[in-house]
């Protein structure tokens, strides 16, 4: 991983134009490719990025970051403060608690809980950002994201949310939909997912653990 500081100007050319004024800010180059601007404060919530497969093409102050569509994000170095580089090595992942992991894994199994129609593209789908956990199609054939939690709280919201900003940036992928799945999901929670267009689906995991026992023993 490559963390840059530096004074600069940040402008992304794509589907939608952004800039971001002359500014102190922090760079990061992971090894996956992916390059995020942050500032000192918005939590852990990226100014801009570029998602892998991304190429990062170094000239006299200024980085062009080019994605497989042609989107470009391109950084103007004022000044640069430090740059360093560090070997981080494979990462575990993300432990779930045993009930949040097998729901999970029901909900894999069983993607129609979602809708009539709906298939399962690839569990713990990969962004630059973290996995998503269920990527499925609906009936139509369009994506969505499913986010899985045994409580659904507003951080859950904001994580799935995270997802959706990275995913729909992907032409092979957009329009990605949002499902935020739960045993519960609390009020707050299904007010911010609502506002957002994001779907809740209250799951029962005795029931799905249930049916997935019955089909897989004969008594």
């Amino acid at each position: 991983m490559r963390l840059v500081i530096a004074r600069c100007t940040v402008d992304y050319v794509g589907r939608l134009s952004a800039h971001l004024p002359s500014a102190k800010r922090l760079l990061i180059v992971k090894a996956d490719g992916s390059v995020s601007i942050h500032a000192d404060d918005r939590a852990y919530k990226p100014l801009n990025w570029m998602s892998p497969p991304c190429k990062l093409q170094e000239g006299p102050g200024v980085w062009r970051v080019v994605n497989k569509a042609g989107e470009e994000l391109r950084i103007t170095l004022e000044e640069i403060f430090e740059d360093t580089s560090h070997e981080l090595g494979v990462d575990p992942g993300l432990q779930k608690d045993g009930v949040e992991a097998h729901l999970q894994e029901l909900l894999a199994a069983a993607p129609q809980t979602f809708g009539e129609g709906y298939t399962l593209v690839r569990r713990e789908y990969m962004t630059a950002i973290g996995p998503v956990d269920l990527l499925c199609r609906d009936a139509g054939g369009a994506h969505v994201a499913v986010e899985v939690k045994r409580r659904g709280e507003i951080d859950g919201v904001e994580q799935l949310t995270r997802y959706l900003e990275l995913l729909n940036r992907d032409p092979l992928l957009a329009p990605v939909a949002g499902v935020f799945a739960a045993q519960e999901i609390k009020p707050q929670a299904r007010v911010l997912a609502t506002d957002r267009g994001i779907r809740c689906v209250v799951v029962d995991y005795d029931r799905l653990r249930g049916t997935k026992r019955d089909e897989l023993t004969l008594f």
